[in-house]
């Protein structure tokens, strides 16, 4: 049964240069007490997706229902089952850790002896105990979101929205980040949760739904989602750009699907279906053909390969043009 359950979302923001279509008839269907990633460029229509859910906007048409409440008719019963952390956190510098949690559980009417005890077992349960007493100003980034991420959990939400939570944290901060909602997810908390990266959404996520322009382009989960481009992708390094040609023709006569190769002409890259085993050919053709390598390897997919084959572009776009259209549209 699904907790969440979205039919055709629309957004369209006015702006000086004219419409920007956030969301273009989106549909969104999230399983109780699973993790569902929403994989995109900057721009795709994430956060609009987010906002929409969470009661923040509302959309030009289309409906949406989170644990069978309406979001539109009834946004203040939905705000009372939900958690959110947004892409920055949002929390007041000047107080402790504790007192950041402290004070949202007054803002959610838990009465002081309540907010007291919730945010002592957040706290604890965010590993933060040494910090909890002192400012957030002093905290490193990874602390800022867990902080963030706890203030989110006060009232316990059914669930649980994740906006691009571990952008620019450290790879141990970010590991830390996902083992923390590992364990809410094993206690039953429903995820929402939007990113860049497809390594997050194979870590977290039990399906995922793949956004571009405002429109779900492919969903399923991670090992389906990259089979559509193939297991692995083979990359070398040429000594000499003279090769690239002959590199090339092996690449292609090897791989699955068309080489791609870099401006300067000694990086090359394909997609292939059993990666070691072409790797294995592809350097002995290599070595027959007598062409120096500086490196030869393999490596999974990424978001930028999936949307190459998805849309035929890179997942280059940002969100800068969509925030300017909700800035213009609000004055």
């Amino acid at each position: 049964m699904s907790i969440i359950e979205a039919r055709g979302l629309t957004k369209t923001y006015r702006s000086k240069s004219g419409p920007v279509h956030a969301l273009a008839g989106l549909d969104l269907s999230v399983p109780r007490g699973s993790v569902k990633a929403l994989l995109g460029p900057n721009g795709a229509g994430k956060t609009t997706v987010v906002k929409m859910l969470t009661t923040l906007i509302r959309p030009d048409a289309g409906t949406a229902f989170v644990d069978g409440i309406d979001v539109l008719a009834d946004p203040k019963a939905v705000r009372r089952i939900i958690g959110v952390s947004g892409q920055y956190s949002a929390v007041d510098e000047n107080l402790t850790g504790f007192e950041n949690l402290q004070m949202v559980g007054r803002l959610y009417h838990l009465g002081a002896t309540v907010a007291r005890r919730r945010a002592q077992e957040l706290i604890d349960l965010f590993e933060l105990t040494a910090a909890g007493n002192r400012p957030v100003k002093g905290f490193s980034g990874g602390m800022r979101r867990r902080i963030d991420l706890a203030g989110a959990l006060v009232i316990k939400p059914k669930v649980l929205f994740l906006d691009e939570p571990t952008t620019g944290l450290d790879p141990r901060s970010r590991i830390a980040l996902w083992q923390v909602i590992k364990r809410l997810v094993a206690d039953g908390t429903t995820v929402l949760l939007t990113t860049q990266y497809l390594e997050e959404a194979d870590q977290l996520a039990d399906d995922i739904v793949v956004i571009d322009d405002g429109r779900v382009i492919a969903e399923g989960t991670s090992d389906q989602l990259k089979a559509q481009i193939g297991g692995h992708r083979l990359e070398i390094a040429l000594v000499d750009a003279a090769d690239s040609d002959t590199a090339r023709s092996i690449l292609a006569r090897h791989g699955d699907g068309e080489p791609i190769v870099t401006t300067d002409g000694r990086g090359l890259e394909v997609a292939v279906n059993d990666g070691p085993l072409v790797l294995q050919h592809v350097l002995a053709a290599l070595g027959e053909a007598k062409i120096g390598l500086h490196d030869a390897g393999m490596r999974r997919p990424t978001l930028d390969d999936v949307f190459l084959k998805l849309t035929g572009h890179k997942a280059d776009k940002t969100a800068q043009q969509t925030e300017d259209a909700e800035l213009e549209t609000v004055k």
